[in-house]
């Protein structure tokens, strides 16, 4: 007699596809637009690990409505809730107590004709147009497992639900499905799970610059109406951040009194006693900038890690069975901070390659898409500012603002091209080489801590399941990241997931207290050994970001 096969080892269902994508976001969605456009004959699935469609998009953003509206010709933007045509931009530098407003606004930061968007609402529009097209969207799903059969990618596994923390199934366990297609759409955004493994399956890093990274940290505010102009983009450099760390904010009124307040620092930052999540909230202490907040609501709170390598660090875009798109392949603009447009067009040329492989011969490599993306707008605005964010690494803030000055000017025709030398890891300093740095306690109206902060988002996970950040050596937590470089993931998490414990009984040991993530993937980027990885949890889980962010 055969053995009973354990619950686990069960055979998976499968379904079949012309076309996955992995992912529910702008450029996800574009993808499965423009391919039943191109054919409504073609079976398009999108999978997507949020609660919901736009459950997992975070930023209050402006966008170039370029790529929208190739994709709708027709389009009317104000359809799209809370979207806000910009009024004005104001551009600002800062020091410890003054702010200093630029007369001339810098041209990657001139909003006419943009517009201030909820971007979780741009995706749920998104997807409503989507299934209107016979598209087939799975929210809740997790793509947890590369499906790869001679070589080549046919698909994704979902991940098991029910799945205890001692790793052995419990009441509610259900087994993971088989999402097979001839082409599969990698549409995770940035640092994606299976993107990363996907890179290293295929050496699609090979020859080009390192991708480096900022994480962007993000509040959404109901304000005074004395104090909200509707349209207003305001963007700052400078204070709190030092001039050898690169980063800013930037606050949008929108809607009705709502103000999203975004502040990024990049990740190749050296001190390991710096904490994004601080600085952002003493930005909110300065006196050009706390009026704007003053007496009003925080209501939603979430963080992002974002692509800021540009050009020079785009990877290989395609491989036998599958294609990279938008933020997993890297296509952020960071000179204009924004990146859903070249997102949804190089989702739309890859759609338009694929469409045609089916049609064709089915290659097994989709060659043709990096072909269409080097034709179109996207590689020459990606070119024009490719000296921009490595100006500020090699030069820091003054250098690199007078190199951006002459790119700016000259439009990228300088003739030389300068490069990411480092991933964001290989920066930090060891503590004894670094200066601590003081925060000042939150007072919880205008400044708040990490706990609360997360509380807005919504997160939520099962509590009894497999933890999905694990430490490769657990050993090293210790050894290397606390006794070297004084925990560093204790202050880079936005969430306060890495918390040292013991410390006082002379026996310190990482907790990782995985319910709280946002799924910002700072930790599996800045990491100094890359020892954390982070992989999907249970479908559904994470935050839940509303309408407004």
């Amino acid at each position: 007699m055969s053995e009973e096969l354990s619950p686990r080892e069960t055979p998976r269902e499968a379904m079949e596809f012309d076309v996955l994508v992995i992912g529910a976001g702008p450029a996800g969605l574009s993808a499965a637009i423009k391919l039943k456009q191109v054919n409504p004959d073609l079976s398009v699935c999108v999978v997507e690990k949020g609660s919901e469609v736009g459950a997992h998009t975070l930023s209050g953003a402006v966008i170039e409505t370029r790529a929208l509206k190739e994709l709708f010709p027709e389009i009317d933007v104000g359809m799209i809730p809370l979207a806000t045509p910009v009024t004005e931009d104001k551009f600002m530098f800062l020091t410890e107590t003054r702010a200093f407003t630029s007369p001339i606004c810098p041209p990657t930061m001139n909003n006419h004709g943009n517009y201030i968007v909820s971007l979780g609402n741009v995706v749920r529009w998104l997807g409503q147009q989507a299934e209107e097209l016979g598209v087939e969207i799975y929210p809740g799903f997790a793509a947890a497992e590369l499906l790869i059969e001679e070589g080549r990618v046919v698909g994704v596994a979902t991940g098991d639900m029910g799945i205890g923390k001692d790793g052995e199934p419990t009441d509610n366990y259900q087994r993971g499905m088989e999402l097979r297609a001839t082409y599969t759409v990698f549409a995770e955004g940035c640092r994606g799970s299976l993107s990363k493994q996907l890179e290293k399956q295929y050496d699609l890093r090979k020859d080009v610059d390192p991708q480096t990274y900022a994480i962007g940290i993000k509040e959404l505010w109901e304000v005074r109406p004395e104090q909200f102009k509707k349209g207003l983009a305001v963007h700052s450099i400078g204070w709190p951040l030092k001039s050898d760390t690169y980063g800013g904010a930037a606050i949008y009124h929108f809607g009705e009194n709502l103000v999203a307040f975004i502040f990024a620092v990049g990740l190749d930052y050296t001190n390991p006693y710096l904490s994004p999540f601080q600085e952002m909230q003493r930005y909110k202490t300065h006196p050009a900038i706390a009026p704007m907040f003053e007496g009003g609501k925080r209501i939603s709170y979430g963080a992002r890690a974002l692509n800021e390598g540009g050009y020079q660090s785009l990877p290989k875009l395609t491989f036998p069975g599958g294609v990279l798109i938008g933020c997993a392949a890297g296509t952020l603009n960071v000179a204009k901070i924004k990146g859903t447009h070249t997102a949804m067009k190089s989702a739309m040329v890859a759609a338009e390659a694929i469409a045609e492989a089916l049609a064709g011969e089915k290659p097994a490599e989709v060659t043709a898409y990096s072909e269409k993306l080097k034709a179109s707008w996207v590689y020459p605005e990606l070119h024009e500012v490719r000296n921009v964010r490595p100006g500020f690494a090699k030069w820091g803030f003054w250098g690199g603002s007078i190199n951006a000055g002459i790119e700016m000017i000259l439009r990228g025709k300088t003739p030389w091209t300068l490069h990411n030398h480092h991933a964001d890891n290989a920066m930090l300093k060891k503590a004894k080489d670094s200066t601590a740095i003081t925060y000042p306690k939150p007072d919880g109206k205008l400044t708040f801590d990490r706990l609360s902060s997360v509380f807005l988002s919504n997160t939520n996970h099962e509590d009894n399941q497999p933890p999905h950040l694990t430490l490769l050596n657990p050993a090293v937590a210790i050894n290397v990241n606390y006794n070297e470089y004084a925990s560093p993931e204790t202050r880079y998490c936005p969430a306060g997931v890495y918390e040292i414990v013991g410390e006082e009984a002379g026996t310190p040991r990482l907790q990782i207290n995985a319910q709280n993530c946002v799924h910002c993937k700072t930790c599996d980027i800045k990491d100094p050994t890359q020892n954390i990885n982070w992989v999907v949890p249970e479908g559904a889980g994470g935050p839940n970001y509303p309408g407004g962010m």
